[in-house]
Parts: C-alpha cells; structure tokens; sequence
C-alpha cells in the first residue's frame, strides 16, 4: 500500500508557536512520517503561514482537525449556536486551504464532550444541513471533510461506523467520508472487520486514526490489529493513516481535558513516534 501516514500533533507539542511547530513538523518528518495532523481547536490562532512554510522546508503534508464547544456545538438547538459553530468551522476550513492541506476531519459535527441526553431531531438536522453547508464550501478548495465518530462519552451524535454511514447519505456531498478511530471502534464496535468493509463498500472509507485502546504505544494495548488492518489490506485502502496518542507529558489546554488525558503513558516522544511508525511498517506494510 502506498499510504500516507500521519501523526498528530499533540505528541510533540501542546501548542503551536514558532518554536513548537518547528519542534513538532521536524520531528514528525525525522521519524518517518509524512503528515502531521494540527489540533485546531481554536484555528483563527494559527500562523497560516509560518506553518506552511514550515511544512515545505521539512517537506510535510498537513491535515486539520478540531472538535466544537459549548457555544459553537453545530449540533444544538440553538440557532446562534449553530451560526457560531459554522464560523469556527469556517476558520478552520481557511487554515487548512491557506497551509496547502487536502482534509479537515474530527468532531467537526458536534460539541468534544459527554452529553447528559441523545441528540434531539432538530438538532441532528442542524449538524447535517451544517456539514452539507461546509461540504460544499470546501469542495471549493480541493479539501475533503472526514466525519470521525467518536464514543459515547465525547458525542451523542454519531457513535458507530452505520451510524456515521447514515449521516454521511444524509449530508449527500461527494467530499464527506468516515473517519474511523480504533480507540473509539474499541469503545463502540462489535467487529474490527466488518465497520471497514462497511464503509469501503459505500464508498466512504476516507481517514484512519490508529490509536491504541489506552492512548499509549500501539500493540501494547487491546486492539485487535491483526484484524483491523486485515481489512484495511483487504479492501485496498489507500488512504491516509495517523497514529494517535496522548499523554500528560504534553498538555493541550482544552484537548487534554476534553479527551481526560490525566496519566502519563509516555515520556519520550521520539521513542513514542518511531516506534508507532516501526509497528505500522510491519503490521501494515506502509
């Protein structure tokens, strides 16, 4: 397969000044890597351009990806909420065509965070007419959008592959894929098989997290990797894989509290990257 494999940022750095965007794409580039996926929670503060500089002088792909609040859940019942949500999104779409990037994926559909009840029916309608509505923004760009369905403790919107799938058909735009995450599909899943062929068969496989079942090192987990990326090889996917993985030893100030990131899983975060890299060569052949 000729993958391209990603990591995120948040294994080097929790923020992204010049210093740590140079730490951050550097190191991504020195162990192996190909992409480096930015953590945009607040995309109106990034150096667009310092960091697309960055990205040609280490020669590194980027990809964006974010999660909503409180006040910009495009999943609320709220109509400025919504309207609020859909500026942010905006942003964030801008700083992925302004750093040269091709994909803007996470809880783009939804507030990061446990909700106390389901998603109501307008609500859930809100969320679709809004991804449609940046679907089609985007399309402008070249930049596809991945709809990362997350566990039942950081959305109430789209918890599973089929119910990603159905959201997708209800969005009906050509650059809306599913996002799978392992450690969410070890959460909410069933099968490791069955969701990849899944969404391959509808055409929709578009963006993979791997992340181990505790955040930490791949294969030291419970993943069913064997299985997983079986299907992967079997389906003939061919498209971006990130390794995902996090740890007190490097704070974000919101994504670290919303994701409960309170252990310390590692300390070296070279180690952390190329031995995730090492064990995505040999168990997937990217």
């Amino acid at each position: 397969m000729a993958n391209r494999i990603g990591i995120h940022a948040l294994v080097w750095v929790g923020g992204w000044s010049e210093a740590e965007a140079r730490k951050a794409i550097s190191s991504s580039a020195e162990t192996g890597y190909d992409l480096i996926e930015l953590a945009a929670l607040d995309p109106g503060n990034f150096d667009a351009a310092m960091t697309k500089r960055l990205l040609t002088e280490y020669n590194l792909s980027a990809g964006v990806s974010l999660g909503l609040d409180y006040e910009t859940d495009v999943s609320s019942d709220d109509d400025d909420i919504v309207a609020a949500g859909r500026a942010r999104l905006e942003l964030a779409l801008n700083l992925v065509r302004d750093i040269g990037g091709d994909y803007l994926g996470g809880a783009i559909f939804s507030r990061l965070g446990r909700y106390t009840k389901p998603v109501t029916e307008r609500g859930r309608a809100n969320s679709v007419a809004s991804m449609a509505w940046l679907a089609d923004k985007a399309a402008n760009y070249g930049v596809t959008l991945g709809m990362e369905f997350c566990n039942r403790y950081e959305t109430n919107v789209i918890n599973t592959t089929a119910q990603t799938l159905d959201f997708i058909a209800d969005i009906d735009r050509p650059n809306v894929v599913a996002h799978l995450d392992t450690y969410h599909m070890n959460i909410e899943e069933n099968s490791w098989r069955e969701p990849v062929l899944a969404a391959a068969a509808a055409g929709k496989l578009g963006y993979v997290h791997v992340g181990e079942s505790h955040r930490g090192q791949l294969g030291t987990g419970s993943i069913g990797w064997t299985e997983f990326f079986g299907a992967l090889r079997e389906v003939e996917y061919d498209g971006t894989i990130t390794f995902e993985s996090f740890s007190s030893e490097v704070v974000h100030p919101e994504l670290s509290s919303n994701l409960s990131i309170w252990r310390n899983l590692w300390t070296d975060n070279i180690e952390l990257a190329t031995g995730a890299r090492q064990f995505i060569r040999e168990n997937y052949g990217s």
